[in-house]
C-alpha cells in the first residue's frame, strides 16, 4: 500500500484465503487484495459456448480465477431477469472472471410444497436463452430435502466462496436463499464485509406501471394475451416440439395441412387461434396456430396445430418452434366442416395482416 496511512488505525486481517483491511472503531471493511488472478477475456473467450455444469467439482475445476455469481430459477428469462444478467456480465468482464448462473433442478417448490406453477421456459430453452444473453457458465444443482436444510451462512461459505470462488454477487430485489429463505441482501452484505466479496442488488423493472415477474408473464400467457407478453419477455412467447401425425383432418379433409406438435412445454396460451411465426430449421415462416380440443370433431385431447403459410415440405419428425404474436379469436364449435374451412381461411387472412405490422416482425437468429 502506498501513501500516507495512519497504520495505528488499521488492522490487517486474514481468513479463508482472503485479505482485507479493517478500520479500527468502524464497521467498514475495505477489500485490498484477492489471491485469484484476473482472467483475460479474449475475443475467443467472449464468443465461446456457455458451459453447462451439474456438480460443484466440475465448477471448481473451471473457476480457478474466481467468479461473479447470481442465483435463481429465471423462469421465462424475462426483461427483469435480463437486467440482472446484464449486470452480472458487466461485473464479470470488469473483474476478468466468469459469469456464473446457479440454478436448481427440480424447482425448489416441487420439493418443498409438492408442486409448482407450469414453467414458462423448459430447462432446455432456459439454457439457450442464458447462452444468448452471454453467460459463461450455468451450474444446475440437484435440489432435494437435504439441500433445503443448508443454512444461508453455510451455503455462502461452502458453495459460493469455497466451490465457486465468488468475488462478486448480483441478486434481485426480492432474493432469499438458504433454509427457510433466511438469507437475504442484508446477510450477504454482512458476510461480504467478513469475507471480502461485493454484493450488487438490481431493482425491479416496470412495464406499464407493474413489476415484471414470472407470475405476471404466466398469467398473461394463460389468458391468451400474448401480444402483451412480448414486452415482458423481450420476445414473443414460444413453444416447441416434434411434429407428429395428428388426426389427418387438416390436409385430407380441409385442404389446409397442419403441423401437430408433440407437447413438451408446460405453459400454453388460452385455447384459441393465433397469428404465429414458425421456425423450421434455419428458416422462419408465417403461420396460424390453433390451441385447443377441436370441438367441431369432439376431441378431448389438447393439441397445438399450426398451418404454415406458403409451405409444402414434409416435416414429420422434425422439431419446430412456434412464436405466438397475437390472438385472432376464441376456439369454437362449427356446424359443419365447410363452415370450419371458411373460418380457417378468414383466420389465415387475419394472421397475414397481423404479421405485416412493423412491431410484429421477428428476427432470424
Amino acid at each position: 500500500m502506498q501513501g500516507d496511512i495512519a497504520w495505528g488505525l488499521l488492522q490487517i486481517c486474514y481468513r479463508k484465503e482472503k485479505f482485507w483491511v479493517k478500520l479500527k472503531g468502524e464497521s467498514l471493511y475495505f477489500f485490498v487484495h484477492h489471491p485469484y488472478p484476473k482472467r483475460e477475456l479474449t475475443a475467443e473467450r467472449k464468443e465461446q459456448e456457455m458451459e453447462v455444469l451439474h456438480d460443484l467439482e466440475e465448477a471448481q475445476g473451471l473457476l480457478k480465477g474466481g467468479s461473479c455469481v447470481t442465483i435463481g430459477n429465471f423462469d421465462g428469462v424475462h426483461v427483469g431477469h435480463q437486467a440482472l444478467l446484464n449486470k452480472l456480465i458487466e461485473r464479470a468482464r470488469t473483474l476478468g472472471v466468469d459469469s456464473v448462473v446457479l440454478t436448481f433442478d427440480p424447482h425448489p417448490l416441487k420439493v418443498l410444497k409438492g408442486s409448482c406453477p407450469p414453467f414458462i421456459t423448459p430447462m432446455s430453452q432456459k439454457l439457450e436463452l442464458l447462452e444468448k444473453q452471454g453467460i459463461d457458465i450455468t451450474l444446475t444443482l440437484r435440489f432435494d430435502e437435504a439441500f433445503a436444510q443448508i443454512s444461508a451462512r453455510t451455503f455462502v461459505e461452502d458453495i459460493l466462496i469455497g466451490a465457486l470462488k465468488m468475488r462478486e454477487m448480483v441478486i434481485g430485489y426480492d432474493y432469499g436463499f438458504g433454509r427457510g429463505r433466511e438469507g437475504n441482501y442484508h446477510l450477504l452484505q454482512r458476510m461480504g464485509k467478513e469475507y471480502g466479496f461485493v454484493v450488487w442488488r438490481v431493482e425491479p423493472i416496470y412495464v406499464n406501471g407493474e413489476v415484471v415477474s414470472s407470475t405476471r408473464v404466466r398469467n398473461l400467457v394463460q389468458a391468451g394475451r400474448v401480444w402483451e407478453v412480448r414486452t415482458l419477455l423481450g420476445r414473443f412467447y414460444q413453444v416447441s416440439g416434434k411434429v407428429i401425425e395428428g388426426f389427418r383432418r387438416g390436409g385430407p379433409l380441409l385442404g389446409i395441412p397442419t403441423a401437430n406438435l408433440k407437447l413438451v412445454d408446460e405453459l400454453f396460451p388460452k385455447e384459441g387461434v393465433y397469428a404465429v411465426w414458425v421456425e423450421v430449421g434455419e428458416e422462419i415462416y408465417e403461420g396460424v396456430a390453433n390451441i385447443g380440443y377441436n370441438p367441431t370433431f369432439g376431441n378431448n385431447v389438447l393439441s397445438v396445430e399450426t398451418h404454415i403459410l406458403d409451405f409444402s415440405r414434409d416435416i414429420y419428425g422434425e422439431k419446430i418452434r412456434v412464436h405466438f404474436v397475437d390472438r385472432i379469436r376464441d376456439e369454437r364449435r362449427f356446424s359443419s366442416v365447410e363452415e370450419l374451412k371458411t373460418q380457417i381461411l378468414k383466420d389465415i387472412d387475419a394472421g397475414r395482416e397481423i404479421l405485416k405490422r412493423p412491431d410484429a416482425r421477428i428476427s432470424n437468429g
